[in-house]
């Protein structure tokens, strides 16, 4: 297939799922196509009626005839403002309507998105196609569906009743139509681009603008907040220039619709002017020609601007195909199921796995086993490969060869969400939502009781901080938890994992973001937690890893060694080395 025709039935596709965002309100659709027929008609009656007042009426002296279309007219006039108001009201509420449900869609997909998405895509550029982006494709939706259906009714009404009304003044009329042709299509051929790229600047825009809010303290403490403020000016200015060409696009189009509808006027009272004191045409005619000369050419300068509209739309129905058409790379297969209630038993069978699908192994070669209840710490220098195990058995990410097994059956066999639901995450540094302090405490489990919630606090150590505050647990925490310190941050995600009560639990760096005294308590809260549970402990503090029952040592993504503290001391071998630097 050529690229025009894949362009052809790429763009009709998107069309076809425009117009499937609309189906749910039918009906409601129907009352807006009578509610503009209707108004249609009733707009174009008035042009006719105010000729007809003239030379049936005023020229005629006949009252009753004139007292007859001046009530017409204001009957034409009550029933277009009647339409109107119920076209603009449905519009509204179909727009709305639509906007909402095409946000929960791409929401929908982008939370079904697998965690390499979101390392490949900018939060700014999600948050723009959400914004930004949709809110140009309602225009088009909302405003630009019916201002098409309108404007053609009223082209080929006004056209119909030109002909009719006298054929030579209408083709004086359509002698224009070659020269708005020509520059309809000039202005077509250089927006295209224009819209598409305006659609592209402001995505680099909010994507930079959040990132620096995300990152502000950093900023801060760096003193580099003109260096982003230099960078903001930059992408402001790209984004000006970019908007600019479609200004000046605008600039020059319109107002060449403009002065063809005043020589379209001219040309009409010119001739019509010597035909009417020939006494070939009457007056009435010349007054409604003018009133339909309007008509004429305000349609074709609204789907001009509609074509405007349609650009914009298009280039961010580009963006947002895009980001639907993009398929998670993690999927649950066809036959997964739920797991039962897992024992904990954990099996790499021969894992290698890259983040860039190459053969830049971030692991290689993986091969051991985690018995249930079972506590293993994962040691090694940075890049070592700790943490893309974690995600390996969360199943964040799927191993390009070998594969990982809990419980003796593969990870693609269970369903990632009833999977993940028996597995506890405590990351470096605890994610808060917004909320309360038991809200996110009781984000695994929404249904628990306060006293759960204040029992899992306690069971990490957290009662004396919470019991400071002048809520309590009801505490607000703010975006991000930014209302407590990174150590209080870290025991709330901690009496999380605890409240969750997890089979597997897998720890990376949990505790460095905490004070010796407040790991004491964490970990003594871990050994009741750990009890008959499996876990994973990447660490660099000795009292951590000692704990565990079983140390495996990484090193370029391999395995260096295995063993339990003792065993590897006195192997004198890679652990025994990072111990000596930790003990220095």
């Amino acid at each position: 297939m050529s690229p025009t025709r894949e362009h052809t039935a790429g763009r009709g596709r998107k069309i076809r799922w425009v117009l499937g965002l609309l189906r749910p309100y039918k009906v409601r659709l129907v009352f807006m196509v009578l509610a503009v027929l209707i108004s249609t008609a009733s707009a174009l009656a008035p042009p006719w009626l105010a000729g007809h007042a003239i030379d049936a009426g005023i020229e005629t002296a006949d009252i009753s005839a004139l007292n007859l279309t001046i009530a017409l007219f204001a009957v034409a006039v009550i029933l277009n403002a009647a339409t109107s108001w119920l076209q603009t009201w449905l519009v509204g509420w179909i727009g709305i309507r639509v906007l909402q449900d095409l946000r929960e869609q791409v929401f929908k997909h982008i939370q079904r998105m697998s965690i390499g998405f979101f390392n490949r895509n900018r939060p700014g550029t999600l948050i723009s196609r959400m914004t930004n982006d949709i809110e140009a494709l309602n225009q088009l939706i909302s405003d630009g569906i019916v201002t098409l259906f309108s404007n053609l009714l009223t082209l080929i009404g006004v056209v119909a009743i030109m002909l009719l009304l006298d054929w030579r003044l209408a083709l004086i009329t359509f002698s224009v139509l070659p020269l708005l042709l020509i520059t309809s299509l000039v202005f077509r051929r250089y927006s295209t681009g224009a819209f598409r790229e305006t659609r592209e600047r402001i995505a680099v825009v909010t994507a930079h603008l959040q990132e620096t809010l995300s990152g502000v303290r950093v900023v801060r403490s760096f003193g580099q907040e003109q260096r982003h403020i230099d960078h903001m000016t930059e992408l402001n200015e790209a984004n000006r220039q970019a908007n600019m060409k479609t200004v000046y696009l605008n600039a020059s189009y319109f107002p060449a619709t403009e002065l063809l509808t005043a020589v379209g006027t001219s040309a009409i009272l010119l001739f019509g002017g010597y035909q009417t004191i020939e006494g070939n045409i009457m007056i009435g005619v010349i007054i409604s020609f003018v009133g339909y000369l309007q008509l004429f050419f305000d349609p074709i300068q609204q789907l001009a601007q509609l074509y405007a509209t349609y650009q914009q739309g298009m280039a961010a129905l580009d963006k947002i195909f895009g980001l639907l058409d993009t398929e998670a790379e993690i999927v649950d297969s066809p036959d997964a199921i739920d797991p039962p209630r897992l024992e904990g038993k954990i099996t790499f069978d021969d894992v290698s796995f890259s983040y860039d699908d190459s053969e830049n192994w971030a692991t290689k070669g993986i091969d051991f086993e985690i018995e249930p209840g079972e506590t293993v710490a994962l040691v090694g220098s940075t890049g070592a490969g700790k943490s893309t195990l974690a995600k390996l058995i969360t199943r964040f990410h799927d191993p390009q060869r070998g594969r990982i097994l809990i419980d003796g059956r593969p990870l693609s066999d269970y369903r990632q969400r009833a999977l993940r639901g028996q597995m506890g995450i405590v990351p470096q540094e605890g994610f808060l939502f917004s909320g309360s302090i038991a809200e996110n405490i009781a984000f695994g489990r929404p249904d628990a009781s306060i006293e759960e919630i204040a029992a899992a606090a306690d069971a990490v150590g957290a009662t004396p901080f919470i019991e400071r505050l002048s809520d309590g647990l009801e505490t607000e925490v703010g975006e991000r938890g930014v209302q407590l310190s990174s150590g209080q941050r870290q025991l709330v995600a901690f009496a999380r994992v605890i409240l969750a009560q997890p089979r597997i639990l897998i720890l990376d760096e949990a505790t460095s973001a905490v004070d010796t005294r407040t790991e004491r308590v964490i970990e003594a809260a871990l050994d009741d937690v750990l009890e008959g549970r499996t876990a994973v402990v990447i660490a660099h503090r000795l009292s951590t890893i000692r704990r565990a029952d079983r140390i495996i040592v990484l090193e370029h993504g391999e395995i260096a060694e295995s063993g339990s503290h003792e065993e590897l001391l006195a192997a004198g071998g890679r652990y025994a080395a990072l111990y000596s630097n930790w003990t220095a």
